[in-house]
């Protein structure tokens, strides 16, 4: 198991260091950024003192090499919209994200593995046709349409819940059903396809024909080799969670991480939009590494993977 972790850790180490330089590099993609920071009206003489200013005006390698060492030091740069340190603005936006996203997976777990299961164990009934149902439908419905659909209902209309701000607990209870609505089908089908392969498999054939009692058939030896891949999907989705959440940020007003990438790319904030592309890629593969470290504890033969 520890050489497994030692090998996981080195591979995330990695990934870490390619997606840091991508990270750097998509700025550059865009073009000469001390040509849009100074504007369409700039002078040659704005531009060069831009250049000079930020430290536009060294090697690429030089300033990716000295941006990776602040970044480890966690100087994340100053925003040129703010100015502000970059830390600090992702930090005051960071707790709506991670309480929305944490929030959303748990209610996408609740429901999906549940369902998943009795769909499996009765399959072609209604309630296996019910959760395929439920699952194309969140699987169709845009999450902007959606969300504006419960904000119509829930607060406009019944006025029980509020539409916008995250003042109070309230303010995320919608956003919550929208974003964990958005992953739950996919968890439920993985969960269902899982459930009804092991089911047939030999091992529970013979756990049957020894007489064990059905619940403990299911909870204990069908559902853990089941949720192997749910768990690697789960951590997929609660990456991107917290990575991808701009669309009902913005829609419930919502002032997290999510949309603080949509400001910062509407802005032409170099830095922000850096530190948030290489944060939002580090939740996937701290995530990832988290799934790999339990799928292994759950099947010991990836252990020797």
């Amino acid at each position: 198991m520890l050489k497994l972790i030692a090998t996981k850790l080195m591979m995330a180490a990695l990934v870490a260091l390619t997606v840091s330089a991508i990270s750097f590099s998509l700025v550059y993609m865009a073009g000469d950024p001390a040509i849009s920071l100074a504007g369409e009206n700039s002078t040659a003489e704005d531009i060069r003192i831009i250049r000079e200013r930020y430290g536009f005006d060294r090697p690429v390698v030089v300033q990716y090499l000295d941006w990776v060492w602040s970044a480890l030091r966690g100087d994340l740069g100053t925003s040129h919209y703010f100015n502000q340190p970059v830390s600090e603005i992702i930090m005051d936006r960071l707790g709506t994200t991670v309480t929305l996203g944490v929030s959303a997976i748990i209610l996408a777990l609740v429901i999906a593995l549940p369902l998943g299961v009795v769909a499996a164990v009765r399959p072609n009934s209604w309630i296996d046709r019910l959760a395929v149902f439920f699952a194309v439908v969140g699987e169709a419905i845009p999450s902007f349409w959606f969300g504006l659909l419960l904000i119509v209902i829930f607060a406009i209309n019944l006025g029980v819940l509020p539409a916008s701000g995250s003042s109070t607990w309230q303010s995320f209870v919608l956003p919550t059903i929208v974003l964990g609505y958005f992953a739950a089908p996919a968890l439920m089908r993985l969960t269902r396809a899982g459930m009804i392969d092991v089911l047939s498999s030999d091992y529970i054939r013979t756990a049957k024909a020894k007489g064990l009692k059905p619940r403990k058939i299911l909870f204990k030896h069908a559902l853990r080799n089941a949720v192997i891949p749910v768990v690697s999907l789960a951590a997929v989705q609660m990456g991107f969670m917290l990575g991808g959440s701009v669309v009902v940020e913005t829609v419930f007003a919502l002032h997290g991480a999510g949309f603080l990438a949509w400001q910062s790319i509407s802005r032409n904030d170099l830095p922000v939009m850096q530190a948030l592309i290489l944060m939002f890629s580090m939740f996937y593969i701290v995530f990832t590494f988290l799934a790999d470290v339990l799928n292994a504890w759950l099947d010991p033969r990836l252990r020797g993977g």
